[in-house]
């Protein structure tokens, strides 16, 4: 559920949270392991971590899609540290998880701002920022208001780059009524409309949970202009589905060819890519690789 524009997304009741902290932490248990929890305190937020990976690995910072959190992200976590890389998912404060928001986050500016110290925390050199939908467009936000602590972006069916259409809306509304199907058939369904986290009862336990038990800072994410696309300086893999609801393939391309480093991949799939796992998480590791993070911040 959405809350009031302009107020910090809150839990309805402490009886709400705890049911759904209930499957968040079972939803986490997927992370691959070793993996630790920590918080990071910022100016307008209390911002929950789970970190995976070698502690001298080049940092990459996950960022979920509006209304999640950092539990979506195991498979691409376990790819990724066993690449070598030290993992960070962050939970975004307004949404459903364990990061307690003290104030709106949602204009440009402010999520640069808590973004940048958060960023600030985790070490000294730039981390590359690999975010889904509505943390596609946190991430390139970043780079165009506060580039200084990132290294790179991939952003996976970003907001932000095309209006949101009624296919969109949709598309959502459809997996909203599947999700609810039962398992046999949530599966079939699952396959049908590339969702596989539909096929995975944690991540619909966690989604029903916060959707019940969560009121969440609305998020209408504004167009990123041309010249912002234009004045992005670190290399962006933006990566579409061939079947996403949110960007066409075209669109993608027409958007990529603004960004000075930028390139656009499609690959099969739905929103976001995650029906093709393999191929995603193969395609960012090899983008992280050809763009080695930059000398300490």
């Amino acid at each position: 559920m959405n809350g009031k524009p302009g107020q910090p997304g809150a839990f309805v009741s402490d009886r709400a949270r705890e049911k759904f902290l209930t499957a968040y932490d079972r939803a986490i248990a997927l992370w691959p392991r070793p993996r630790d929890e920590f918080d990071v305190e910022t100016d307008v937020a209390t911002t929950h971590v789970i970190r995976h990976g070698p502690r001298d690995g080049e940092p990459v910072v996950l960022l979920s899609g509006a209304g999640f959190n950092a539990s979506n992200w195991y498979g691409t976590a376990a790819a990724l540290g066993t690449a070598g890389y030290q993992v960070f998912g962050v939970d975004t404060p307004g949404d459903p998880n364990r990061s307690v928001a003290r104030a709106a986050i949602t204009p440009p500016a402010t999520m640069a701002a808590w973004l940048d110290q958060v960023l600030g925390t985790l070490g000294d050199r730039p981390a590359h920022l690999v975010g889904l939908s509505y943390g596609g467009w946190i991430s390139l936000n970043q780079a165009v208001r506060a580039p200084r602590r990132v290294a790179s972006v991939t952003a996976l069916d970003p907001a932000g780059l095309t209006p949101l259409s009624e296919r969109f809306w949709l598309w959502l509304m459809l997996n909203g009524l599947a999700s609810l199907a039962p398992g046999f058939a949530r599966k079939r369904l699952a396959v049908w409309m590339g969702s596989p986290f539909m096929a995975v009862p944690e991540m619909m336990a966690v989604m029903w949970a916060g959707i019940r038990s969560y009121r969440m800072e609305p998020k209408f994410p504004g167009m990123l202009t041309d010249d912002e696309l234009g004045s992005i300086a670190v290399p962006v893999l933006l990566l579409t589905g061939s079947r996403s609801a949110l960007i066409r393939p075209g669109q993608a391309r027409d958007r990529a060819r603004l960004l000075p480093r930028g390139e656009a991949v499609v690959i099969p799939g739905s929103h976001g890519g995650f029906d093709r796992e393999d191929t995603l998480n193969g395609l960012i590791t090899a983008f992280l690789s050809a763009h080695p993070a930059g000398r300490p911040v």
